[in-house]
């Protein structure tokens, strides 16, 4: 069934000692379960073995006590206790015939040890380079900590063979990992024989190599992933010095992994970085190896990912995200169903997880994290329990997702549309600058649901509560969604401000329904995410003088979490537009606003011509409290449930609509579960 242009994605590929059935490789990638959680983490990597890679890795796994880079959300192999937890993980990893990949992180000058309480240990004296500026730093390495270094990557070499994995990753890329500070002289400023040269500056990477050969044998590959460039201009390791580093040692690992030199810049935002951004740095490495060689770039495209192994860019296509998204991404190639496959969007609501210290969730694949605490499956549904029909009102992201997903039951199900357009707040918000990926939530979800016979999609169907009455559906899902306020309410003002009538206030659903204010726009930005500043780019582009004011202390402060709040605020200084932090919003008067300091309160006016309010939302739950009003009378005409879905139950992120949709399909019809948890969850055994 495999179409032959893709058949070179599906050619084994050696490396050292191991050989992989495909070329399609599943990076290392977070997903907030840790240790805490591995049996749900465990299962997720088994569904993409079930979905057909032929690598599959863990996330970073600490090798030693003295380095963590979390407390909770890395896992571990610092002892035999961690053994039971990787062991299941690779079993599951094998049990469609992938290869375990184990990536051994040693953290150094990004570990501030704050579960251990150890003295972090690095190249040099350093602070330590956390996301949350840890007040500690780092001890530079004497020639002992660099012998105790090796002797502890040689235990874990130990452990994670008899875990039975097939592949040991050294990880020394994205800032991460102290074999990148050993390499880079922005972190190494060594004078002994493990600084100054290139050469010097790689011993310890060579070192590592030559032990796990010396620990493993050949029963093991050994990879190493490194960053493509530190991105820190000349004073950095450069991409320039990374190919010297694979020219010098072409024959050193069995395998050599690329990633960019930051985690922000290596995983960007579709926003800000098209699927393949990587292929320039990339580009002419595998030429300086007999090795093969593994990039990533955030890839959906079948076409893009033959290019790049037909033009010697890459031997294997690495994929994080796109995994995440869709772990039968090589299955679907395989198999010629290309439409089907779920493509990332690019959101990185799914770093958000480890950001936050929580599980993972993803905008496309709601069963990401809940293949074990739930049951979910990516592909399959539980077949229906009755005979019974679903009536789903709202053709948003949550409307969709349910719709498809009750299909994939078995039920006979209708879906209501009030306008002509199919995607809700996905279909407007895809037109925004930046954001046209995210119009594929709604294009999978609609393209799936045009196959099913037993789902029908109504447009032009705004209902009252007396058409669903009338209708004789057994059950309703109510996902009519949510609307900006236009009242000031966000988390900075929790009751209404004053706003004079004579001040043109406009909000995001205005501004998306072609409404456009002119002159000197104050964009007041107290929803914290990606709204804010996307409208403040497109009133630049229609000719406006913006100026962007928030109470956070940075703009776009919460998409910090999806790795782009510098590149955000970094875009609004550079398009011009006037950015004030700290400054909450008072009142809107006639000619202008009166902005308060979010710690003193001091306030100060700015003159303007219109007002865009970007704070909370309202939902459109009407018809559900309609239908509800009249639950005496569901019996009668048949109606046995109405569930509110998604942005109309709880405005939120768009991957909460979807997981909303995907969780009302689950569990319809469903027993009732009383007080137990809806969720398997693992708690810590107590020892003596």
């Amino acid at each position: 069934m495999r179409d032959p242009r893709y058949d070179i994605l599906f050619e084994p590929v050696r490396i050292g000692p191991v050989t992989a059935k495909n070329r399609f490789y599943q990076v290392p990638h977070c997903n907030g379960g840790g240790y805490r959680d591995q049996s749900a983490a465990a299962e997720m990597r088994r569904v993409k073995s079930e979905g057909g890679w032929g690598v599959i890795f863990t996330e970073q796994v600490e090798i030693h006590h003295t380095s963590e880079i979390t407390p909770f959300i890395e896992l571990r192999i610092w002892d035999e206790d961690d053994m039971p937890g990787l062991a299941r993980m690779a079993d599951a990893i094998h049990s469609n015939g992938a290869l375990a990949g184990i990536e051994l992180a040693y953290s150094g000058a990004n570990g501030p040890n704050l579960y251990t309480r150890e003295v972090p240990l690095a190249p040099s004296h350093l602070p330590i380079l956390t996301f949350t500026s840890d007040p500690v730093q780092a001890r530079a390495m004497d020639k002992q900590d660099i012998r105790n270094l090796r002797h502890w990557h040689k235990l874990a070499y130990r452990r994670a063979r008899r875990a039975g994995y097939d592949i040991l990753c050294l990880y020394g890329a994205h800032g991460f990992g102290v074999i990148q500070h050993f390499l880079s002289p922005r972190t190494n400023q060594r004078t002994d024989e493990y600084g100054g040269s290139l050469e010097n500056r790689a011993r310890l990477l060579k070192e590592l190599i030559s032990d796990a050969r010396d620990e493993v044998g050949d029963t093991c590959a050994i990879a190493v992933r490194l960053s493509l460039d530190e991105m820190a201009g000349p004073t950095g390791f450069t991409n320039a010095e990374l190919r010297d580093l694979v020219a010098m040692h072409a024959e050193l690992p069995d395998l050599w992994d690329f990633a960019h030199g930051t985690w922000e810049a290596c995983s960007g935002t579709s926003r800000f970085k098209p699927e393949g951004a990587q292929e320039d740095l990339i580009r002419g490495i595998k030429q300086l190896t007999p090795k093969p060689v593994v990039g990533v770039g955030r890839f959906t495209s079948a076409d893009m990912m033959v290019r790049q192994v037909k033009q010697g860019i890459l031997d294997f296509v690495g994929a994080a995200r796109p995994s995440i998204a869709d772990p039968f991404l090589p299955k679907k190639i395989d198999e010629n169903r290309i439409e089907d496959i779920r493509e990332c969007i690019g959101c990185n609501i799914c770093v958000t997880g480890d950001m936050t210290m929580s599980l993972s969730r993803c905008t496309q694949n709601s069963s990401f994290m809940e293949e074990w605490r739930k049951g979910w499956h990516p592909e399959r549904m539980p077949a229906k329990k009755t005979d019974t029909r679903v009536l789903v009102i709202g053709a948003g992201p949550a409307g969709l997702s349910a719709a498809h997903r009750v299909g994939l039951r078995g039920y006979e199900v209708a879906l209501a549309e009030a306008g002509t357009e199919l995607g809700g707040r996905v279909a407007r918000e895809c037109r925004l600058p930046g954001l046209s990926a995210w119009g594929r939530v709604r294009d999978y979800r609609a393209g799936q649901i045009a196959k099913m016979t037993n789902v029908n999609v109504y447009r032009d169907s705004r209902l009252t509560a007396e058409d669903v009455l009338g209708f004789g559906f057994e059950h309703v899902a109510v996902a009519t969604g949510a609307t900006w306020r236009r009242d000031g309410i966000a988390r900075y003002n929790l009751l209404p401000i004053a706003i004079s009538p004579a001040m043109p206030v406009f909000s995001p659903d205005d501004i998306m329904d072609g409404k456009r204010p002119s002159g000197h726009v104050v964009v007041y930005d107290d929803d914290h995410y990606y709204m804010g500043s996307v409208l403040a780019e497109l009133l630049v582009q229609a000719g406006c003088r913006v100026t962007f004011l928030t109470p956070a202390a940075r703009a776009a402060e919460w998409s910090f979490n999806t790795l782009e709040q510098g590149l955000i605020q970094a875009r609004l200084i550079e398009s011009g537009i006037d950015v004030r932090t700290n400054r909450g919003l008072a009142a809107i008067a006639a000619g202008g606003v009166t902005a308060a300091c979010s710690y003193t309160g001091r306030e100060s006016e700015i003159a303007c011509d219109a007002v865009v309010l970007v704070t909370a939302r309202l939902p459109e739950d009407g018809l559900y409290l309609d239908l509800t009003a009249r639950a005496a009378e569901w019996a009668d005409h048949g109606l046995r449930s109405v569930k509110l879905v998604g942005d109309a139950n709880a405005p939120a992120a768009i991957a909460w609509a979807t997981y909303a949709g995907h969780r009302y399909a689950e569990e319809l019809d469903a027993p009732d579960r009383g007080d137990a948890l809806p969720f398997r969850r693992e708690v810590a055994t107590l020892k003596d």
